[in-house]
Order: structure tokens, then sequence, then C-alpha cells
């Protein structure tokens, strides 16, 4: 077949060679910046209630229940506190912060439960849309989540305050978009799941290409590409009926996982993902990383004037999760939403030069709940 990339040049995948080779080993998977802060919280904690000597060693709890040990790289008491450092090893995906030495400071306070804050090297947010609060630490809400947790397994419902730094952090967010975004002096604590997988290199973009071969080798006509593991089990709550195996937790690679399909007769590609990710494929970008590619939010705008609402804060707006946002707040999410997902629906045929029926859905930002879709009786 002609290659619709090439047919329609607007349609984009920077700087993704074809021929891109594939390691004949698998990837290593790594921790994320929230899981190792999890972990440096549980040394410093154990330290602080037994004493020395400080433990080598803490077992911590994933978002999937798994439990998974991480080697305590020092601690110690400064002052009153306790301190403890875990490296970051973020396997064998490309990020800025591996070997980032992330260090959790705990020390008792009054009252009951965790108390968190930033510390050297951890990002401020200065700017709504990040589902943080403005003026707080730039530590997502799963990390926090994992954090507390830990730290309470060992303190029960004492009262601690544990503050997270990164030494360098300041350093290694100059390489990030965290100033573009707003988060200034440091790096964000990330992870959703705790893990680092790869999906930046070209051995992940295999991995999708074969998930596509599978689902059509056994005789699937339709694939649900979602671009992580939020949006697959809330696409999996959409369309209960279609087997497992027609869910592709594509990333970044949509562009790949349509070639694929087209090569190998998927008449059907139903696409679910979050603002973000939907912003950047309407605009005819098909490799959707953030080093690669940015939110266009005029779009957004133009969308929002189509819709007969302001057009200018959402112009103006700092991520797409802060133009979700204004749309929520101005009764548009609904309607501009949906003329979204009509925007990628034409992208993802024009792709496959009409080969492939798409339907589109956004959901929220739990993945759980479809805000907008093509096909509106998808929409409770």
């Amino acid at each position: 077949m002609d290659d619709p990339e090439l047919a329609h040049p607007e349609l984009r995948e920077p700087d993704l060679p074809r021929t891109a080779k594939v390691r004949p080993h698998a990837l290593r998977t790594g921790w994320t910046t929230g899981t190792c802060a999890s972990a440096a919280a549980k040394a410093a904690a154990t330290l602080l209630l037994d004493g020395p000597p400080p433990p080598e060693w803490v077992e911590v709890g994933l978002p999937s229940g798994r439990r998974v040990t991480f080697a305590v790289e020092r601690a110690g008491f400064v002052s009153a506190a306790a301190e403890a450092v875990v490296v970051k090893d973020a396997g064998d995906d490309p990020d800025v912060t591996h070997g980032a030495h992330l260090t959790a400071t705990v020390a008792w306070r009054d009252g009951t439960g965790v108390e968190l804050a930033g510390g050297e090297g951890v990002g401020t947010v200065t700017r709504p849309g990040l589902g943080l609060p403005v003026g707080g630490p730039a530590i997502n809400p799963v990390p926090r989540a994992m954090i507390t947790q830990a730290v309470t397994e060992v303190v029960g419902d004492r009262g601690v305050r544990v503050v997270i730094s990164v030494p360098e952090g300041e350093r290694m967010a100059r390489k990030t978009t965290n100033r573009r975004l707003g988060v200034l002096g440091g790096i964000s604590i990330l992870g959703t799941t705790g893990i680092v997988r790869p999906f930046s290199t070209a051995s992940w973009r295999a991995s999708v290409v074969q998930a596509v071969q599978v689902a059509a080798a056994q005789g699937e006509g339709t694939v649900v590409l979602c671009t992580g593991g939020r949006t697959e089990k809330g696409a999996m709550a959409l369309l209960p009926d279609l087997p497992e195996v027609c869910f592709i937790e594509v990333g970044d690679f949509t562009g790949a996982a349509l070639r694929m399909a087209v090569e190998r007769g998927i008449t059907r590609v139903v696409f679910v993902g979050m603002i973000g990710k939907l912003t950047k494929l309407a605009s005819g970008v098909l490799m959707t990383h953030y080093t690669r590619s940015t939110v266009d939010t005029s779009l957004l705008g133009r969308l929002t004037a189509e819709c007969g609402g302001d057009p200018a804060p959402v112009d103006a707006a700092n991520t797409a999760r802060h133009a979700y946002e204004l749309w929520s707040d101005a009764g548009l999410l609904r309607a501009a939403g949906d003329l979204l997902c009509a925007r990628v629906r034409d992208v993802l045929t024009r792709f496959t030069d009409g080969r492939i029926d798409a339907d589109v859905a956004m959901v929220d930002f739990t993945g759980r709940t479809v805000v907008a879709a093509t096909v509106p009786e998808w929409v409770a």
C-alpha cells in the first residue's frame, strides 16, 4: 500500500526513522520518582521510629498492590529528623532523573497523619492546570498516596512531617518542560503506576506493532488504541464486549499502530485518550511524546469559539488540562470535547487514506469517565 504518512506530510511522527533498529532483548523497566520517594520516606520513618542502625533495604507498595524492595543509599539523623536517600533507576528509559538521589526527611509533629512538603530540587507549582494546588510542591497525587502509605506502614497514625528533596533537581528540570508549565525550582515527583516503562524507545514502538499483529491474527477487525494504563481501563469499561487482545496501550506511537492496522486488514479503530494527547492528534501530530510535540491551545480556543464560548482564556491556558477545566467551568466540556474528538477522528481517517473507520472518546483524568465522543451513545 502507499504509505499514508508520505501521502499526508501534514500528519507527522517527528524524528522516528522508519527503519529504527530494535534491540534483540527486552528493555529494563525502572522506577518512578514517586516510588523512589516513597522508599526513601519509609526508610527515614523507620530510622526515626526505631533508631540506629538505619535500614539497608525497605519494601513499598505500588498502586497495583505489588510490593517491591529498594536499597537505601544512606540514612542518618539531621538534628531531630531522620533522613534517607534512595537512588532512582529509570531502567532503559532515557529519563533525565535517572540516578537522582530521592531524599526524604521525616520528623515528628503534633497531631496525626502525614504532612507532606517539597524541599530542595522539588518544583513549586505556580500556574493552574496541573491538578495540583498553586503554591504547593509538584508532587502528583499518586506519589503523594504512595509516600503516605509507606510512612503510615511504619508510624501508624502518629503525626509526622515528610519533606521530599532532590539534590540537583533544579538542574535536571532545565531539561524538562517544567518551566513552561509553571513548575519552578526543580523537578516534579511523578508516577501513576510506580513503574517507568521505556515508552520512548524503538522497542516500545515495536511492541505496539506486535500487539496490532496479534489482534489481527486472531481475526479481530477492531482495535482500541489507548494512551496509557488508565485510559485502557476506561476503554475496557466502555467496550466490555471486545476481547482483551483488542486493547492496545500505544503510548505515543499512534501512527505506527495505524499503519500496521491498515497492513493487517483491521477495519475499525477506536482511540481513547485524555485531552492533551487528543489535542496533539487533532493538530496532525501522530507522535505525541512531550519532547517532540507541544499542545496547541489555540486549537482548543477555536473549538471554544465554535461552541459559542470565549476563546481568550482557553488560548492562554497553561496546559491542556487547564483548558479542560475552563471548558468544564463554562459548561462547554461536552460540546467542545465532541468537536475535539471529531477532529481527531478526521485526522486518523486521513492518515489511513480512509481505509479504517475511526471513533474517538475523551476520558476524564481518572481515565474512567467518558466526557466526549464521536459516538454520542457512548456517553452516559
